[in-house]
């Protein structure tokens, strides 16, 4: 099952990888188009987001680090420059969350989950190119979260700002969150990030930074009884709601471990070993019998949002893999497959490359952006080059 597993991951890999040099890049305006439909047609006019373009560069570089395939590092450049040029704000600090497709800042609020993956990304771009404006660029963004979005009263970071860093009314990362100061989210994306920027930056500062978030997952964002974790949270960490998304569950049940182990903290590694096991065990109340994983569960109304997108069976995928490497004679190698199978069933496009936005309850295809603000190439490829690395 391991060999199979891995086999077909690889394949994907390839895959997935050619889908976004053949399609993604815009030849007339620079960088990468901002969104693409479910028919792989571009909208040459859209907005151009940071979250898409650090994913992009993050992407390739990683894949570059693992395969060493030379046609990949043109694409994490081309990212790189793009994102340097029309994407870092050099006014005010931080990244612009989106620009329009010429590449003039539209949207200019300071978003802190975008800044985490500028991070996230510049760290591994320095880390195949050894190019080192590219870290100091990564160093300089955390200097920015740190002065600004830090909450040195109560723990944690603050979710957004106007583009000079002032309070935001609306500080929503999208429509369908909620609007508070603090979430499960953008906290472990930067989580993500800042134990990246470690590898490449091992500074007793940012060393500690990381011990703080695992320890506020620990204590304020897993709920230690049920192994879900709350979503959304005030300034002094009153929890707002009680949706449980399974994907976030899963995929913070590897990154929380992942983070522990690169800043070798024995005591937070043993933590988040165990609680890896328990997150995986309450991820799997949300799978189906097909394998596949439910997006979110509402407990108070006990509903189900009877749709399976594509990152989550991502996630699931690495998490599943994870917690078998943690307890190998239990089910979760088995798990994995299941979900892979689901996925490799429903949600490849196997006409026209890249997986689906996601099936609904009865099976029908969700005809959403293949590529887009949101859509990108970072939980499918990663689940891949992750599984490979693993088994």
């Amino acid at each position: 099952m391991q060999h199979e597993l891995k086999q077909a991951l690889q394949t994907e890999l390839h895959r997935i990888l050619h889908y976004w040099k053949q399609y993604l890049p815009d030849e007339q305006q620079g960088g990468f188009y901002g969104k693409i439909d479910h028919s792989n047609t571009p909208d040459r006019l859209a907005p151009k987001g940071a979250v898409l373009n650090a994913r992009i560069m993050w992407t390739f570089a990683a894949a570059y680090h693992l395969l060493g395939d030379a046609s990949l590092l043109p694409v994490a450049r081309r990212a790189e420059t793009y994102f340097r040029e029309q994407l870092l704000d050099t006014v005010h600090g931080g990244v612009f969350w989106t620009v329009d497709h010429l590449g003039q800042p539209l949207e200019t609020k300071k978003q802190t989950y975008a800044i985490a993956f500028a991070i996230y990304a510049y760290s591994e771009y320095y880390r195949v190119t050894k190019e080192e404006p590219a870290r100091a660029i990564a160093i300089r963004l955390y200097n920015n979260l740190q002065q600004y979005s830090y909450d040195p009263r109560h723990g944690g970071y603050l979710e957004a700002f106007t583009r000079d860093w002032k309070p935001l009314a609306d500080q929503r990362l999208s429509e369908k969150d909620a609007n508070e100061k603090k979430t499960m989210n953008t906290h472990l994306h930067i989580l993500e990030a800042y134990a990246n920027l470690y590898t490449v930056w091992p500074e007793s500062t940012l060393k500690k930074n990381i011990q703080d978030l695992l320890r506020l997952f620990k204590d304020r964002i897993i709920d230690r009884k049920s192994g879900h974790l709350h979503l959304f949270f005030e300034e002094q960490w009153q929890v707002k709601g009680h949706t449980v998304s399974y994907g976030h569950d899963i995929e913070a049940s590897w990154l929380l471990l992942e983070a522990a182990q690169v800043i070798q903290n024995q005591e937070l590694i043993a933590t988040f070993r165990a609680m890896a096991l328990k997150m995986a065990l309450a991820t799997e109340e949300g799978l189906d019998r097909d394998g596949g994983l439910w997006y979110e569960y509402e407990p108070a109304t006990r509903h189900t949002v009877a749709e399976k997108h594509w990152w989550p069976q991502a996630e699931a995928i690495v998490g599943f893999v994870n917690a078998w490497q943690l307890q190998p004679s239990g089910r979760f190698l088995q798990r994995a497959a299941e979900v892979w199978r689901f996925t490799e069933k429903h949600l490849l496009d196997k006409a026209q490359g890249e997986w689906y936005w996601g099936i609904r309850e009865d099976g029908t295809v969700m005809e959403e952006d293949k590529a887009g603000l949101w859509k990108c190439p970072y939980h499918n490829a990663r689940a891949c080059m992750e599984i490979m690395k693993r088994l």
